[in-house]
């Protein structure tokens, strides 16, 4: 009795003769090594779309000794960390370029001892072909982990434990230091600020733009007030801050949900934002058109920064260096300031 046959899959030589070249060279194009001319590429991705051909993944990590998979690790222990609108406009920049590449994403949270486990096992099995860092604090066991693996690794902003070698960033000093300027314009002279975590460079270096701009105006800059760049945290750092300078005329919260935070406290103690206190964030996340009034706050790419880093991570696979990329920020004058 006849039985129904699967269709017997296109293979790369039927690849390879659909577009007019050598066995080795469809598996060069298909694999995304370099030395193939663009036309010869080209035919080779017309054959297979033609085919409906599809590269066995053992096979072709074998060859090439890559598993088409890189990982994304951030410094987190939980998952809803991902739904948060900084890194999920990250995630999302990193995907829509990977989208132009064969490259898959996993994403991996590596603060505890387990998550950080994980990455080191996913790392010393060559189950990535390269690494891309986010969000790391203090002298973060996830980067020695990366660096050790000698794998390729691209930072999305700076950690503090190590100056390194390929990274994307924004202009956190720049940013921070434009905020402060645009409230002393405003005839603002008694300017805290919300800081961010103390163990982390963003927090640092946007500390740093608030007292440079305060210096340069003749102004003593306050300690910044810590928090955990989340709201409740900008909210609880607002009062310990209406508690130690009551006088305070502006604030500058080194992002847009402490800022949020503070101008609810603000509102609550009865502070009229901006009359009688002016406050500017960092991000232009969607929460600084979300609050009341709308935030003032510094504008960064932060698609755009996820999409860097996957190009700067490819270029690094195909034995390129690149230049590390600091971009640029921009103010958004709204109604708090």
């Amino acid at each position: 009795m006849a039985t129904d046959m699967p269709p017997q899959q296109p293979t790369l030589s039927e690849v390879a003769e659909r577009a007019g070249v050598s066995r080795a060279v469809a598996s060069r194009a298909i694999n995304d090594a370099p030395n193939v001319s663009r036309a010869k590429r080209e035919a080779v991705r017309r054959a297979v779309r033609e085919l409906g051909y599809t590269p066995n993944r053992t096979a072709r990590a074998l060859a090439t000794r890559r598993t088409g998979t890189v990982v994304l690790a951030i410094s987190g222990d939980d998952p809803e960390l991902f739904a948060d609108p900084f890194f999920a406009q990250a995630v999302v920049g990193i995907s829509a370029a990977l989208e132009e590449t064969s490259l898959h994403l996993i994403l991996c949270l590596a603060t505890t001892a387990h998550g950080q486990q994980r990455l080191k096992s996913l790392l010393d099995t060559r189950g990535v072909d390269g690494v891309m860092l986010m969000a790391m604090r203090g002298d973060d066991p996830a980067v020695r982990i990366a660096l050790a693996a000698t794998l390729p690794v691209v930072f999305g902003g700076r950690p503090l434990c190590v100056e390194p070698e390929f990274y994307v960033d924004a202009d956190n000093i720049g940013g921070a230091r434009r905020a402060t300027e645009h409230l002393i314009r405003t005839g603002r002279t008694r300017i805290a600020t919300i800081g961010g975590l103390p163990d982390t460079e963003v927090a640092e270096a946007r500390c740093r733009g608030y007292r440079e701009a305060m210096t340069m105006a003749g102004l003593e800059p306050y300690p910044p007030e810590p928090a955990d760049f989340n709201e409740s945290g900008g909210a609880a750092a607002m009062h310990r801050l209406l508690e130690s300078h009551p006088d305070l005329d502006a604030v500058f919260a080194a992002n847009d949900n402490m800022a949020a935070g503070a101008v609810r406290v603000l509102r609550e103690a009865g502070r009229s934002v901006p009359k009688d206190v002016a406050v500017v964030g960092f991000d232009d996340l969607p929460i600084a058109c979300q609050t009341t009034p709308q935030l003032t706050t510094v504008h960064q790419p932060i698609r755009a920064m996820g999409e860097e880093m996957v190009r700067m991570l490819i270029a690094l696979l195909a034995g390129r260096r690149p230049t590390p990329l600091i971009l640029p920020t921009r103010l958004v004058v709204r109604d708090s300031a």
